[in-house]
């Protein structure tokens, strides 16, 4: 006996024939009114392919030509800023460094003189930086007389004019952190009241005045002073 069933059963298993079980997609392309309407997926590619471009916008023909050329210099005008403000305080760092490193031998040959004092009754009496070098290496008395007393500084650990042995040169000096001499007087030229002696480095500009007040002390207010490293402060 041949049962048929009922007509919605019928639509409904029609229809699941028409798609894939396990995937759920149809085996054949519905035909509606949307669909109808517009190209097929060939004609589509065909429809772009042979269309006019469509035009860019502002920003994307930017985007497509690069840099302006006004971008380029604000690009190059915040490197030369950053590398001008690195150099500035790479430079700032070394002179730093120099001022510290002039401090520290100032109070080191400051030092040196007082250990001197104690062992020949004065100071050295001299405003040559080669006679001071001498004096305190022990070759030299207050009075300039050779004498053959203890090293008092160790040479090695300061600079000299042209890395010259002190010992063997008595020409030699001492050079501060920017390649001039170090300062110093004492009783010359006199009358000197000062109780101690002058020693100094000329500073970052490497000049400055000279000549002491009366008395023997220093002139800080004289053009050229301002950058003046002194051992013991006027």
């Amino acid at each position: 006996m041949y049962f048929s069933p009922p007509g919605c059963f019928r639509r409904v298993v029609g229809a699941w024939e028409r798609f894939d079980a396990p995937t759920l997609t149809p085996r054949f392309r519905i035909a509606g009114p949307a669909l109808a309407a517009g190209p097929r997926p060939a004609d589509k590619r065909q429809h772009y392919k042979g269309s006019k471009p469509l035009p860019l916008s502002a920003g994307c023909r930017r985007l497509s030509a690069g840099f302006t050329l006004l971008e380029l210099l604000v690009v190059l005008g915040v490197i030369a800023l950053l590398s001008g403000i690195v150099l500035g305080v790479g430079r700032h760092a070394a002179e730093s460094g120099k001022t510290a490193r002039a401090r520290a031998e100032l109070a080191a040959l400051s030092a040196a003189l007082e250990s001197y004092k104690l062992a020949w009754g004065d100071y050295p009496r001299t405003n040559l930086p080669d006679r001071l070098l001498q004096a305190l290496i022990g070759r030299r008395g207050p009075d300039d007389q050779a004498a053959n007393g203890p090293c008092l500084i160790e040479p090695a650990r300061f600079s000299t004019a042209a890395s010259h042995d002190p010992f063997s040169d008595p020409a030699a000096v001492l050079l501060d952190p920017w390649e001039q001499p170090y300062r110093y007087a004492f009783k010359s030229p006199t009358p000197w009241s000062n109780p101690s002696f002058v020693l100094w480095s000329a500073g970052p500009d490497g000049k400055d005045t000279t000549t002491l007040l009366s008395g023997g002390f220093p002139d800080a207010a004289a053009p050229g002073n301002a950058d003046n490293l002194y051992a013991n402060q006027p």
